[in-house]
């Protein structure tokens, strides 16, 4: 228990903490009801014990609706997935752009320089015209819109234009593989797909239409109708839409315009909006269908194009597109970015901030961040030496937000709290509404005990995909996600709550726990150690390790060095001793070896699990979510340990000898 909790250091605490949303919200509910809830932690016990919570959110947020629910949840197709909200009318476009007015709802900015401001009655208008030429080209209520698009005002545009319609929207990046794109397409069968033509990323110019041209033809028997080509990010030049089969250029599309006036499909709160998709790094992805029922001056930047991140328009507030490298030309021009646009809230991942660090940048020397109020990190493990240096990096003013939910639920169990303090390491407390607990192997709840588990969700809520995307008896979704606690969500997160604050420590995913002689721990623990040698450490990789032939599982640890680094026996022996040290014997790798790449999602996440599944003896095909596939290669002479061995040892004592 120590070694999980002994870096839980108070780093910062709320100054005004009845001046926050959330404290709002628990007071209004008091009011209504008569109650007394005195602080965050009774909201959330209330937010979990009576449905009520939810219709109380729904007025409170304001949902513009047509006709009302008639009560907050009934039984649905799925026993583990409810109908919210049964009766409901709305339109997700309509609750994020019902603000006309000449503040900016978009800032558009290109790493190639480039910065375009958009007010929300430009949005709007920018919606209507693309909804219109969607409609006069024959799109309905349930079709599919894809987009192979970069993080751009036509991203948002598209989905906000195709959710007026009740058509459903599904986006990949640009640098997803033909294999991946087809992979996911291939599934859903889209009418239309928005394609870019040419972008640009860490400075080098990349031209998309010898991966427009295969997936047009393979996709057109399945129903693709047409291949919207937009402009060239670097020249805003169009091309000739004769080179990719059944294409029209983004200009021709909008021309079919007819003028009709933007009019907002009333649906269902379960109406289908979005696809997402898992991770698929090793298999098919599975298509994650979400529903369409998901202050003011507040500015948001997330690196990535996100699902999320559009709900903020409909709060009134500014949100800024990034279309590009961080690092390109380079990452102090990116953090003035940041300052120079006066963002209050900066969604990032611990990679970026690893990165930062490592190139020794002091973000508070480079700029101001006046207006920034919130850094939010999520995608990986923030350690608590990074939580540190972070929160001093930019400031004790900032509230330095970690989070654990994702794609699945397009929500967060546990989050930020306003109105809580933030210790190294830790995610302050439960979304309201999730009840999560942890649970040991056998389901009971561990909660309260300090020992590791697995984060479960023990009741619905809203934010539950309603199915997968060809899967009509919901066996596929009940298998991924209710099958290891009958009934209840498996999130597949190795968590741990600690008693004295009440937060949240994460360890990595479930299915990637290292499990030498039964022991299981984190790799994020590892991680937290190696954030002490940053400074000559590019990346690391911790994966256990178990052939068939196999007794027990082994911990591998893989390092990658900084550029004119060398890891030697003395680097290893001081890494081991540390891990010893600060951990326990049974945390230190059975082997350590360097090596050239770590591999990577194209969403910036670590593939621990494939890795794991190489050196124990599986052979994989890479998917096309995998952004630097030759990465995965170098690890499979691993699995013949033995082998490696003889000439590492052999070389060890001749260098003994001298």
């Amino acid at each position: 228990m120590e070694s999980y909790f002994s870096q839980s250091r108070l780093i910062w605490e709320p100054k005004q903490p009845r001046h926050t949303s959330v404290d709002t919200f628990r007071r209004t509910i008091n009011l209504k009801h008569g109650l007394n809830l005195k602080d965050v932690h009774e909201l959330h016990r209330y937010s979990v014990e009576d449905y009520t919570f939810w219709e109380d959110l729904w007025n409170y947020v304001g949902i513009i609706h047509s006709v009302p629910p008639q009560k907050v949840i009934t039984d649905g197709p799925m026993k583990e997935i409810p109908t919210w909200f049964p009766g409901a009318r709305l339109n997700f476009a309509e609750n994020l752009l019902f603000h006309q007015h000449d503040a900016v709802a978009c800032t558009a900015i290109r790493e190639t320089g480039t910065v375009e401001h958009y007010t929300f009655r430009e949005l709007r208008r920018l919606v209507r015209e693309m909804a219109a030429a969607l409609r006069a080209n024959g799109l309905k209520i349930g079709d599919r819109v894809a987009a192979i698009v970069t993080n751009h005002i036509t991203a948002l545009v598209v989905c906000l234009a195709a959710a007026s319609i009740g058509a459903v929207f599904s986006s990949t990046a640009p640098d997803m593989g033909i294999q991946g794109i087809l992979d996911r397409y291939k599934q859903i069968k889209p009418k239309f797909i928005f394609f870019e033509t040419e972008v640009v990323y860490a400075g080098k110019t990349v031209d998309l239409l010898p991966k427009a041209i295969p997936v047009a033809q393979e996709l057109r028997s399945l129903g693709l109708e047409k291949v919207i080509l937009l402009p060239s990010a670097k020249t805003g030049r169009e091309v000739q839409a004769s080179q990719v089969p059944h294409s029209v250029t983004l200009s021709a599309f909008l021309a079919s315009d007819d003028g009709r006036a933007l009019v907002f499909e009333q649906l269902p709160f379960n109406h289908p909006l979005f696809i997402l998709y898992s991770s698929g790094t090793s298999g098919p992805p599975k298509c994650i269908v979400h529903s369409a029922g998901v202050r003011s001056s507040f500015t948001f930047i997330l690196r990535t194009w996100a699902d999320i991140i559009i709900n903020i328009i409909s709060i009134g507030a500014r949100i800024i597109l990034y279309d590009g490298s961080p690092f390109a030309p380079s990452l102090k021009t990116f953090l003035k970015i940041i300052s120079d646009q006066n963002v209050t809230m900066f969604g990032t991942g611990p990679r970026f901030l690893a990165e930062v660090k490592g190139q020794g940048i002091n973000p508070l020397k480079l700029a101001s961040f006046e207006s920034l109020r919130v850094l939010f990190v999520t995608g990986a493990v923030l350690t608590p030496p990074m939580f540190e240096w972070a929160q001093q990096a930019f400031g004790n003013r900032i509230h330095l937000i970690s989070g654990s939910g994702g794609t699945d639920i397009c929500s967060g169990f546990v989050s930020g709290v306003a109105t809580l303090p933030v210790y190294a390491g830790e995610l302050q407390g439960k979304s309201l509404g999730m009840k999560v607990e942890v649970f040991d192997p056998e389901g009971n709840s561990i909660e309260d005990t300090g020992e590791a588990g697995e984060l479960v969700c023990t009741r619905p809520h809203p934010s539950l995909p309603i199915a997968f995307w060809g899967d009509p008896s919901g066996e596929k979704l009940r298998k991924a996600y209710f099958e290891r606690y009958p009934g209840i969500w498996h999130q597949g997160d190795f968590i741990v709550k600690n008693p004295s604050t009440k937060g949240f420590i994460f360890l990595g995913r479930s299915d990637g726990v290292l499990n030498p002689s039964g022991v299981r721990m984190g790799s994020s623990e590892i991680y937290t150690i190696l954030e002490n040698f940053s400074n000559v450490l590019d990346d690391s990789l911790c994966v256990g390790q178990r052939r068939p032939e196999d007794k027990d599982e082994r911990v591998l640890l893989f390092l990658k060095m900084r550029p004119g680094e060398n890891f030697t026996p003395d680097l290893e022996k001081k890494i081991r001793e540390e891990i010893r040290r600060s951990l326990s014997p049974r945390h230190v790798p059975s082997f350590i070896f360097q090596i050239e790449d770590i591999p990577y999602t194209v969403n910036n996440k670590k593939i621990e699990i494939a890795v794991k599944q190489i050196v124990s003896g599986s052979t994989l095909k890479p998917s096309g979510t995998v952004a630097n596939p030759s990465a995965l290669q170098l690890y499979y002479k691993y699995r013949h340990l033995e082998k490696l061995l003889d000439p590492i040892r052999a070389q060890a004592r001749e260098k003994a000898k001298l």
